[in-house]
């Protein structure tokens, strides 16, 4: 079936990653229709951290300001023995190349009541509450939705659908493939409180270690806390939601008088979708992968899905890209996911562990780790892109391009918000020539005249002339500008205009 196109996207759930996929695809002049099952932004907190890329993001978008008024810097994070010791500390980074702080903890609904602003403002945007995907079928051209909502069943042509819904993905199902199970499954109780006057709580995140009961005690939004309970052998689910039961588990912390606002029992586990896109239907978020809390990463995987797949399905849909630019979507995003679950496993891993015995060895192995200053968990950024849309073998290829920002008077500037959106290519050598979508900047231009020496050094230090930054503000290549430009045609495949 072909014929005229209802959208060009239709984005299944709006949760922080189809919300944010939603209001970058807007930002590219692409006509979305948004629909989620729920008539709400879900009131209640689930996400509470998230780091300085998906900070830079949200400046992106336009919400950075709105987010910080219910968020506060992320604090040291410590796992400790039963005991008290401090087994591994793991502080906030001084500086980050988004130039942002580390990490912030927040309240996830101010956030996504912020982002559905954005889409409410967008004229590009259709937003439908209450709305249900039922199925879809596609053909070489797009694909026809069917959808239930309160007016009823009808149906929606698109020419891509990415079905942003969650850990029970209908998109995955349709489109098929399974699931890769990590084979950690733990269930814990999350418990979400208020803060009131009078409260008194650690002033740094915690992991504790205790095999009678391993518990986290993190940060939320401003004036928030969390804690987590992992549910022992023998326990029940529906015993330890009481009220009063949840009230013992907090009272060893002599935290005061505190507001239980949530409470909800999970399974902390890893899975990884085998396959995400098929044809016109991809999938992002929970939906593509699954992972335990203990990394912090769990909604930022699902919004630097979502900052990938944008750009790149404008690029296709606008004509500056071939279709099998959306290969290089999973090709980048899979191992990046798969870095942050296993590292999520594995601390996951240290923290679980019942038997006295075996955690004593765990807290001998790790004060001897933090005694000789080795290193007791990997990195937490994640490896450049090995493969995708990426100069292979060329200088900082796949890395995060940093953002440089000045104070000027009252106010933090930064070269984002300077720019825009797009991609750029820094120059100090001349060229002639140009690519879809690129935008050519001189490291002279007057648009960069404040962050010119930031620039500058980043070139000198790397040893090239030139850098082509992707929308996403990943580096596709450095070195001679024409050289990029051509290899940017390339990797993008751009049909002949003069031939469509």
């Amino acid at each position: 079936m072909s014929g005229p196109f209802d959208h060009d996207v239709l984005v299944v759930g709006l949760g922080p990653t189809g919300a944010a996929l939603s209001a970058l695809l807007a930002r590219a002049g692409l006509r979305v229709l948004a629909i989620d099952r729920d008539t709400a932004v879900y009131p209640l907190p689930r996400a509470v951290h998230f780091d300085h890329e998906i900070m830079r993001l949200f400046q992106q978008l336009g919400v950075a300001d709105a987010v910080l008024e219910h968020a506060r810097p992320v604090p040291t994070y410590e796992f400790r023995s039963a005991g008290g010791e401090l087994l591994l500390q793991l502080p906030p980074a001084a500086q980050t190349p988004s130039d942002w702080g580390s990490g912030y903890m927040f309240h996830q609904p101010s956030f996504e009541t912020a982002i559905r602003a954005v889409l409410d403002a967008a004229p590009t945007v259709t937003v439908q509450l209450g709305c249900r995907l039922l199925g879809f079928d596609q053909d070489a051209d797009g694909a026809t939705a069917r959808l239930s909502g309160p007016d009823g069943e009808r149906a929606v042509r698109v020419r891509y659908l990415v079905g942003c819904d969650g850990a029970s993905s209908r998109v995955r199902d349709a489109i098929g493939g399974g699931l890769f199970d990590y084979g950690f499954d733990e269930p814990w109780l999350v418990v979400d409180a208020r803060l009131t006057p009078g409260s008194r709580l650690p002033e740094v995140n915690l992991q504790v270690c205790d095999p009678a009961r391993p518990t986290t005690c993190v940060q939320g939004g401003l004036g928030r806390h969390r804690w987590e309970f992992m549910i022992l052998p023998g326990e029940t689910p529906e015993s330890l939601l009481d009220d009063a039961v949840i009230r013992g588990l907090i009272a060893p912390w002599n935290c005061g008088p505190v507001e239980i606002e949530r409470k909800a029992v999970y399974r902390f586990h890893g899975l990884v979708a085998n396959r995400w896109r098929s044809g016109r239907a991809m999938i992002a978020g929970d939906a593509a992968h699954q992972t335990p809390p203990f990394a912090g990463q769990g909604m930022c995987a699902g919004l630097r899905d979502a900052a990938n797949l944008a750009w790149k399905l404008a690029a296709v849909i606008g004509g500056d890209a071939a279709e099998t630019l959306l290969d290089t979507y999973q090709a980048e995003r899979e191992p990046h996911a798969r870095s942050a679950i296993e590292l999520a496993i594995g601390m996951g891993r240290m923290v679980c562990t019942l038997d006295p015995e075996a955690a004593a060895r765990r807290d001998a192995g790790m004060l001897a780790a933090r005694a000789a200053g080795a290193p007791a968990l990997p990195p937490m950024q994640p490896a450049p892109f090995a493969a995708g849309c990426v100069l292979a073998g060329s200088p900082a290829a796949g890395a995060m391009f940093p953002q440089p920002g000045v104070e000027d008077g009252h106010r933090r500037l930064r070269l984002d918000d300077v720019l825009g959106d797009g991609a750029w290519l820094f120059t100090t050598a001349p060229t002639e020539a140009t690519a879809p979508g690129v935008r050519i900047l001189p490291i002279e231009a007057d648009d960069l005249i404040l962050f010119r020496d930031q620039l500058q050094a980043w070139l000198d230090r790397t040893g090239v002339t030139a850098v082509l930054v992707r929308p996403d503000r990943y580096v596709f290549g450095a070195g001679e500008p024409d050289l990029l430009l051509q290899r940017w045609r390339e990797a993008l495949d751009a049909p002949d205009r003069a031939e469509a």
